[in-house]
């Protein structure tokens, strides 16, 4: 028996369910766009306890902080799973899958990809029902979504979880701001003499990078209208943070490796505005409350762009072929059409998009 709901049929919930394991160990961005389903699971399950499958990471964030996750477990690097973290010490899948079938999970819930190699992770904790998505590669589970590349991450999620009764309750990910993450970023970066805002030039893809003398232009312009401009960024996105205060020619102020996520996390919610390419930061900017300015490529804006335009503003590139060799990068996923999809090149997909743009969208969403 199935009832209506937002996204269309929900089934029954399951009886008796006390624990649910939900694999999702990848990247902070992957991550965010999965806390509306964790929502909805904890909804329906409300004294069940959800434990998470994820990297060490996701432990340090969900440290006493509210929100749907009450339990990480650490799963061990594997293909198709998660790499390693840096410092990580080795473990044994072996031993985490023994650990993980005493659990006694009802329920194990897959929504990691498309399930090549995490649905029989899945199926090897020994849960009473398991559920996720399934690529055409990938062996079932109890209950299974097609995996289709083009569909909102967030509503992909929500899909998964309805076929166990979890209906959705939001589409907007939402992460709790806790007091530790306030006061960290409070202890490193002082008083706000003028209201903030934050540039992100970095992103681990290239082809998502918007060039940082663009971004500089945007803080030069911002600095000017009255605001203080932080620029974040990984330690791995030293350089191009680097490009961007030397040529923004105005006081700027970088923020590298000085704040934990946790501090990443107040800092972004007290800023007026991030603008930044489409990567985990921009996505945390809006879990916590921040507007934002995004640069997307066309196919990611499809995926990941935030639904909302009171507080959001997706600026985006219509590039689909290589910006060097002309290839068309469609095929890969259409490839009935010409072309074959593939190229060496590492280059910009986004570098079309003009600051004023940018700078346009950031002034509106900043006038009160």
């Amino acid at each position: 028996m199935v009832t209506p709901s937002v996204l269309g049929p929900t089934a029954e919930r399951l009886p008796d369910v006390q624990r649910i394991a939900v694999l999702r160990a990848n990247a902070l961005g992957d991550f965010l766009f999965v806390l509306p389903a964790l929502d909805a699971l904890r909804a329906a399950y409300p004294s069940a306890e959800i434990v998470l499958l994820g990297a060490p990471w996701h432990a340090q964030l969900w440290r006493d902080r509210p929100g749907p996750v009450d339990r990480v477990l650490v799963v061990p690097p594997a293909p198709g799973i998660r790499t390693p973290e840096a410092g990580e010490p080795e473990s044994s899948m072996d031993d985490f899958l023994a650990a993980a079938v005493g659990e006694g999970f009802d329920l194990a819930v897959q929504i990691h990809g498309g399930g090549l190699n995490s649905n029989p992770l899945i199926s090897s904790l020994g849960a009473r029902v398991t559920v996720g998505l399934r690529a055409e590669d990938a062996p079932p589970l109890d209950r299974w979504v097609r995996y289709v590349y083009y569909q909102h991450e967030v509503i992909r999620y929500l899909e998964v979880m309805a076929l166990v009764g979890a209906g959705a309750t939001t589409i907007v990910p939402t992460l709790a701001v806790t007091d530790a993450d306030r006061a960290e970023a409070a202890q490193v970066l002082g008083p706000a003499g003028r209201p903030r805002v934050a540039l992100h030039p970095g992103a681990s893809d290239t082809r998502r990078r918007w060039p940082a003398e663009r971004f500089a232009e945007v803080a030069r312009e911002l600095h000017g209208d009255g605001y203080e401009v932080l620029v974040t960024g990984t330690p791995s996105e030293q350089e191009v943070v680097d490009r961007v205060v030397a040529t923004a020619g105005v006081p700027v102020r970088p923020q590298v490796g000085t704040l934990s996520l946790g501090g990443l996390v107040g800092c972004y919610a007290d800023c007026a505005l991030v603008v930044s390419n489409d990567t985990g930061p921009l996505h945390l900017a809006a879990a916590v409350g921040a507007s934002t300015v995004g640069i997307f490529w066309v196919g990611n804006l499809i995926n990941t762009a935030n639904p909302l335009r009171s507080r959001h503003r997706p600026i985006c590139s219509w590039t689909v072929h290589c910006p060097v060799c002309g290839v068309d990068c469609t095929p890969g996923i259409y490839p009935h059409r010409p072309g074959d999809g593939e190229c060496p090149h590492q280059d910009s997909f986004v570098a079309d998009v003009p600051a004023i743009e940018v700078l346009e969208a950031a002034r509106e969403l900043l006038t009160p």
